[in-house]
């Protein structure tokens, strides 16, 4: 475990007032966790917040969107970002999924309030209502034209629509299950999905017709993603040719997050197992920083850093609180997590 830094996490709003507080921590593995809080003594001429901290704890850079503390004590420091903006009108309760396009305009969302809507990324502005999946939607995603939005439901259904006019254009039916997760080959011939039924499956959007099994886990399957396979990575060879229907399966590795507490690892093409790695508890998400390195969370608040080529051992395990990882998204050299508290 790591030392963590927290702060209370309206921070940015608190200390927009006059003499706002926040509070602050530090907890540091085996020892008793530092208390601590932020006081606002004023505001500068440029609008930044004059801020400072309690016993324990140093502020430094202050901007209008972000704050720089740092607990000397233990040699650690957090950068912590208020968000740039915030769309509350969207959605009237829990955001479960979202997604923005590929040229950044549009967004999509889904929620427990029942509701699926492509949005302006811009001003929060809603453009269409996507209707359709008889029970709670679980997971969408833009394909890469930003056009077209697959989404899963629960009512175990896979669907695409216009972005453009909010119609569905294709159904696709085959899992026995909630649909848990999705992922899109290349530029979107082919895609991928994950469910309740412990199973990973490839579809064919031309024909609307599922090419394969890819997995059947015995155990949900929480999260999944594709990606280019590191050349020295044996991904095994099919047992029969591939469908003329399969394109861009050559060389992928695909990763499945799975509720029985393994992440493994399948040949796209080949459908042959090529790693199983064994967690702290069940996987709920994964993602590819790279051809060799994958992320992968866990409902205990793990996330896992593994090498595809030797999974016997995580290359680092980081581990900020005990509540569940729900996504993990590679940014620049690092990557991005959220979690359920």
């Amino acid at each position: 475990m790591t030392v963590t830094l927290r702060i209370q996490s309206d921070w940015n709003q608190a200390l927009r007032r006059d003499e706002g507080e926040a509070w602050l921590s530090c907890r540091s593995p085996g020892k008793p966790t530092l208390y601590g809080s932020l006081t606002r003594r004023g505001l500068g001429t440029d609008g930044v917040p004059d801020i400072a901290a309690s016993e324990g704890f140093v502020v430094g850079e202050v901007t209008k969107k972000s704050i720089l503390i740092s607990c000397p004590h233990e040699n650690v420091s957090t950068k912590f970002l208020a968000p740039y903006t915030t769309f509350s009108r969207i959605h009237q309760k829990s955001v479960t999924c979202l997604d923005i396009s590929s040229g950044g305009g549009l967004g999509v969302s889904t929620s427990t309030d029942g509701t699926m809507k492509i949005w302006q990324a811009g001003n929060g502005e809603i453009r269409r209502l996507l209707e359709g999946h008889v029970y709670d939607v679980n997971c969408c995603r833009f394909f890469p034209s930003g056009l077209v939005v697959l989404s899963g439901g629960m009512d175990a259904q896979l669907k695409i629509w216009s972005a453009e006019d909010a119609s569905c254009v294709v159904t696709f039916k085959g899992h026995k299950g909630g649909i848990l997760d999705t992922a899109i080959v290349e530029r979107g011939r082919n895609i991928l999905s994950c469910s309740r039924d412990g199973t990973a499956r490839l579809w064919d959007c031309g024909k609307s017709t599922c090419l394969g099994t890819i997995a059947d886990c015995g155990a949900p399957v929480n999260g999944i993603a594709v990606g280019t396979a590191d050349p020295s990575l044996n991904l095994g060879t099919p047992d029969k040719a591939p469908s003329e229907r399969e394109i861009g399966t050559e060389g992928k590795l695909l990763l499945l997050a799975r509720e029985d507490k393994k992440l493994q690892g399948v040949g796209l093409q080949s459908r042959q197992p090529v790693f199983l790695f064994i967690g702290s508890d069940a996987f709920n998400c994964c993602t590819f920083l790279s051809s060799t390195y994958i992320l992968a969370g866990t409902q205990d608040g793990n996330i896992y850093q593994l090498d595809v080529r030797n999974t016997n051992a995580p290359i680092q395990v980081i581990h900020r609180s005990g509540a569940p990882v729900l996504s993990l998204l590679p940014y620049r050299d690092g990557f991005g997590a959220s979690q359920g508290n």
